[in-house]
């Protein structure tokens, strides 16, 4: 065996117990299921924050620390994915927490392909809503494993089986259920846990603040009609009966294999339920897996470092005002002041520094391994998409950008304001919005989102990041397209409907006032080829 060979093998060895200890997830849910909630409690139980945030609330309470952006924290709603770091019984933990609403749905998709699993959190007065099965596919398109956290028991609630036949019927999954609940609304006073056969009872306590458990025997107890009533103690004895003799078995192939979904029942506002569910993530989710690439599966244990970028941030902390790249390790080791190459651009990059993240807050690393998040700061040569490499070439699938649905003028108040371009620049390339350049008459840049929430985004962002006071024209548009006109073709325009412009790296478009617009263009020019993205 010559050298080189010993030193692969003593790398990959080296690898394998980091990798193992791996856990990389994401949440996912349905705006006002209770993600970012759970996402607290988790930290709570984790021991890696001392008080959970409100999501809403008065100004005396203290803000969800994965909702960093000022206008999460005034909406109470995930404006950005977040990521956030923790060790917990020997394992190295890396939780993004993810934007529900569908106008940020581009940044949950490119969340979702740097994750090896995922928690999807249900309301259990709602079930599966619109937002929930569209992430879903996402999930079963890349064949991440999804544990389902049913929350909520607090309030009133769905009939249990019904929830988990709607799981089944709707998404096209197996559900199994891993505890059971003992009533819900006022009414909800823990839950069954059927892999230990133990009921586990919760007090209310304030908000933020863990409470601990009380564990009795079994569900036939003495002590559990004591304390919940004969009524509802029956009620959990049939409810068993139906789930071990009829009902869905765990099988952990076919959770890891994504044809199964083990399905936990709680309450993350008032912790019934969260630190079993904490426990059973880190026990059945997988440790990081093989990457596709245009040179075959990337396995993780290999010795030659590769990752991808899946999310650009600037601005996260006010004391730094530098861009961050997200990059997602695939394989081999990333050290501090190491060289590695962008693939795209045929590049190298120094690493000269590489962070771990919890929401905003960043502290540097020396190294890092498969399955971990971490920032490198992004001096202008890195997009979204890029891989990273060292040793031998690698790249990872593109990630593909959503069509722009909507768009407006975005014009600063005082239009001698230097750092303009500069900050929509920085925007375009986070991925927030996308940026067009009429060829004549507009003066000012367009820009393109998916749906209105980011326009105002973009706007607040101007001013409190930037100190730019800017003014948003809407525009009646619908679709960008841009045009692969072939030599010798000219490009046939109706006279109105539709506007020139060029994109951020000076690429013809074309925005569209209407679907018809849109479709009458494509009919007078069949041999151009009208792409929705680039």
């Amino acid at each position: 065996m010559s050298p080189s060979s010993s030193d692969l093998v003593a790398g990959q060895e080296a690898l394998a117990p980091e990798i193992a200890r791996r856990r990389t997830f994401a949440i996912i849910s349905h705006p006002d299921a209770g993600k970012t909630t759970l996402t607290e409690k988790l930290l709570l139980y984790a021991g890696a924050i001392e008080l959970a945030g409100a999501v809403r609330g008065s100004k005396t309470q203290r803000h969800a620390v994965s909702d960093w952006m000022e206008m999460e924290q005034q909406r109470g709603i995930s404006i950005s994915a977040a990521a956030l770091e923790f060790e917990l019984d020997g394992r190295h933990v890396t939780l993004l927490d993810t934007p529900g609403h569908q106008d940020f749905s581009e940044d949950t998709y490119r969340t979702l392909l740097a994750v090896d699993s995922v928690v999807m959190v249900l309301d259990a007065a709602k079930g599966v809503e619109p937002q929930t099965l569209k992430l879903f596919e996402v999930c079963r398109s890349r064949g991440l494993p999804v544990l389902t956290f049913i929350n909520k028991l607090d309030q009133p609630a769905r009939d249990p089986f019904e929830l988990l036949d709607q799981i089944e019927r709707v998404l096209g999954i197996s559900a199994a259920p891993r505890n059971w609940p003992l009533g819900d609304g006022t009414d909800f006073r823990g839950v069954y846990d059927l892999e230990h056969n133990s009921v586990l009872l919760y007090e209310r306590q304030a908000r933020g603040r863990r409470t601990a458990p009380v564990v009795v025997a079994s569900a036939d107890s003495p002590d559990v009609a004591e304390l919940v009533g004969e009524k509802r103690q029956q009620e959990l004895i049939e409810a068993i009966d139906i789930i071990t003799g009829a009902g869905t078995r765990f099988d952990r192939d076919a959770y890891r294999h994504a044809t199964q979904t083990p399905v936990f029942f709680g309450s993350a506002l008032n912790d019934f339920g969260v630190e079993p569910f904490l426990h059973a993530l880190l026990t059945l989710a997988p440790s990081p897996g093989p990457r596709d690439s245009d040179v075959g599966p990337i396995e993780p244990t290999d010795a030659n470092f590769s990752g991808f970028i899946f999310k650009i941030q600037a601005n996260m902390n006010p004391r730094h005002r530098d861009r961050v790249a997200f990059l997602r390790i695939c394989s081999g080791r990333l050290a501090k002041d190491m060289s590695v190459v962008n693939a795209r651009l045929d590049t190298p990059l120094r690493m000269s520094r590489v962070y771990r993240f919890f929401g905003r807050d960043r502290e540097t690393v020396p190294e890092a391994f498969p399955g971990d998040v971490v920032g490198v700061v992004n001096p202008g040569r890195i997009a979204i998409g890029d891989t990273l490499y060292a040793g031998k070439r690698v790249q990872f699938p593109p990630i593909p950008q959503f069509p722009s649905e909507q768009f407006a003028m975005l014009r600063p108040v005082d239009v001698r304001h230097k750092r303009f371009d500069e900050a929509i620049e920085q925007l375009a390339e986070e991925g927030l919005i996308q940026l067009f350049m009429p060829i004549s008459g507009l003066r000012h840049p367009i820009i393109g989102v998916i749906g209105a929430l980011q326009l105002d985004v973009v706007e607040a962002r101007m001013s409190s990041e930037y100190g730019i006071a800017c003014t948003l024209d809407r525009l009646p548009h619908v679709a960008a397209r841009w045009p692969i006109t072939p030599p010798g073709v000219e490009l046939a325009l109706p006279t109105s409907g539709v506007m020139q412009a060029v994109d951020r790296l000076g690429r013809e478009v074309l925005v569209f006032e209407s679907e018809w617009v849109m479709r009458y263009t494509f009919e007078k020019n069949p041999k151009v080829e009208f792409k929705q993205t680039m």
